[in-house]
């Protein structure tokens, strides 16, 4: 079996490196030190990662309009593209995976616009994104609805569709909406996505949340994070980061030792999502490369 490896947490990495936490999250560094996300991007590749996922989670017009940057978009998400590519080219190899990120707020699903308006966005998005990247990754994607917005965006580009779902991380059989995880697979036997995973949630939860996708008869994965919990009140544009704790007994070993329960169910893409940093790809690498 093939494992493909996804890099890591950016948004995370930007604040850790930069010292600090604004409301604009990854957009920050693009605005203030691009250069900081090529070596994010670069550090990745040269501990065995085989994706580079661009910065661009954070890259949406909700988003942007509070932040009084509505009109930067094209501009940011031409540049985040750009450097993920520049970083791909100088590792000679790897694959360039466009982040469409949950428009709303993360973990939120109910502040998404319903699927058909959020499709139009993402397919704005992904006509500029559709120049760079060689896929498309829709991430934590917290309900049915949402993940069907992002797939009927990100189709009609000629270009395979990754769907990433972020689950709760005390049931791992729930999307964060409180929907069955297995109210997806009609959607996926709809759209057939080139692969399903479970994002940003507890890697515990994450194990849990595999072996239920097995069904649907296409490849799987899983790339979690590592926070001790969701705030309650992370939970709207303007919320910062620094609200959510990392957690203390995720070292790269112990990420690893949960991640090869998900290899055994079947996963064949593995990575790591906030707080999970390239120390723990380095040490995925090792073990199951």
């Amino acid at each position: 079996m093939t494992i493909t490896f996804l890099d890591g947490g950016m948004g995370q990495e930007l604040v850790a490196r930069a010292g600090k936490a604004t409301s604009l999250w990854s957009v920050q560094a693009l605005l203030d030190n691009p250069e900081m996300v090529t070596a994010v991007h670069n550090e990745y590749f040269m501990v065995g990662a085989d994706v580079a996922t661009t910065n661009t989670y954070s890259i949406l017009p909700d988003r942007l309009e509070k932040h009084g940057l509505a009109d930067q978009l094209e501009k940011l998400q031409n540049l985040a593209c750009q450097l993920a590519t520049e970083a791909r080219d100088l590792n000679g190899k790897g694959i360039v995976a466009g982040s469409l990120g949950p428009q709303g707020f993360s973990y939120q699903p109910e502040l998404s616009p319903p699927a058909d308006m959020a499709a139009e966005i993402y397919s704005q998005i992904c006509k500029i994104q559709a120049n760079h990247v060689d896929v498309f990754i829709a991430e934590t994607m917290s309900s049915v609805d949402q993940a069907k917005g992002a797939l009927m965006g990100a189709s009609g580009f000629n270009k395979p569709i990754w769907l990433a779902l972020s689950v709760d991380d005390r049931d791992g059989t729930k999307l964060r909406s409180g929907e069955d995880l297995k109210d997806i697979l009609p959607l996926l036997n709809e759209y057939k996505p080139a692969a399903v995973m479970i994002n940003c949630s507890a890697p515990e939860a994450v194990s849990i949340a595999l072996p239920l996708l097995s069904e649907a008869n296409i490849p799987t994965g899983g790339y979690a994070n590592g926070f001790v919990e969701i705030a309650k009140n992370f939970n709207k544009i303007g919320a910062t980061v620094d609200l959510l704790k990392a957690r203390t007994d995720l070292n790269p070993e112990a990420y690893a030792n949960i991640a090869d329960d998900w290899i055994k169910s079947g996963a064949t893409f593995i990575g790591g999502c906030c707080e999970v940093g390239p120390a723990h790809i380095a040490e995925l690498k090792r073990r199951f490369g």
